[in-house]
């Protein structure tokens, strides 16, 4: 056999390595790159599609108008800053600071609470018992500029619609069915908007409830106003 020849062996060894040599030693190999590619293409059109968003409703932000007073509630689970409308609502606004400055809420609690509908106090102590506001109950007072908008505030009342008195609610999340025409005919009046302490009215909110002295809704773990103080009044 000439020299100049190349054994077998060694030609097969020189074979330089190609695609096909490597999916035909590793038959996996192929549909597993196929299966990579498919789930990036996926992934990518997902993203592309539905981009992350908050899925909570902590990003509203509401800055408070020039010249109207600011309630500062502070409560056992953090402080909720609202503008109150004087401008707006002025009746629904001066009885709210009144209560407000005269101390009524001081040591209430938050009584009924329904996490993506609204938290509701102003009316009630820790041990069920009602607190009478000194000012008696007034109008219903609706401004058509005024919606029930994430975070606004509210008076409760009962079906006589001039019957709110003290009791408040915050709107977790737009309420629309609260404006005139919805739930009642009349309307739920709305004289604010929360300005800082979102995120407080979702913890309280969210909180375990249950049913005591005979009204469902009342937090387990009791929520209490400490106070409500009236700011650039």
């Amino acid at each position: 056999m000439s020299s100049n020849r190349i054994s077998e062996t060694e030609r097969k060894r020189s074979r330089p390595v190609t695609k096909r040599s490597v999916f035909k030693k590793n038959k996996w190999l192929s549909p597993f790159l196929v299966l990579i590619i498919v789930l990036i293409a996926i992934v990518s059109t997902i993203l592309v599609l539905n981009p992350f968003e908050e899925t909570e409703k902590t990003t509203t932000s509401n800055s408070p108008t020039t010249g109207n007073p600011i309630a500062v509630i502070d409560t056992s689970l953090g402080t909720i800053r609202v503008e109150i409308y004087k401008d707006k609502v002025p009746n629904t606004a001066n009885n709210f600071i009144n209560l407000a400055k005269a101390r009524f809420y001081d040591g209430l609690v938050f009584h009924r609470v329904i996490k993506g509908f609204m938290i509701q106090g102003g009316g009630f102590e820790a041990d069920g018992t009602q607190k009478q506001s000194p000012y008696g109950p007034i109008d219903l007072e609706i401004n058509p500029n005024v919606h029930h908008v994430d975070g606004a505030i509210g008076m409760a009342r009962g079906s006589d619609p001039n019957s709110a008195t003290s009791q408040f609610f915050i709107d977790d999340g737009n309420q629309p069915q609260l404006e005139p025409g919805g739930v009642d005919v009349n309307g739920y009046a709305a004289f604010g908007v929360v300005v800082e302490g979102i995120d407080v009215v979702r913890a309280i909110a969210s909180v375990d409830t249950t049913t005591k002295y005979g009204m469902g809704d009342w937090p387990v773990n009791d929520i209490t106003i400490e106070s409500i103080t009236i700011e650039n009044d």
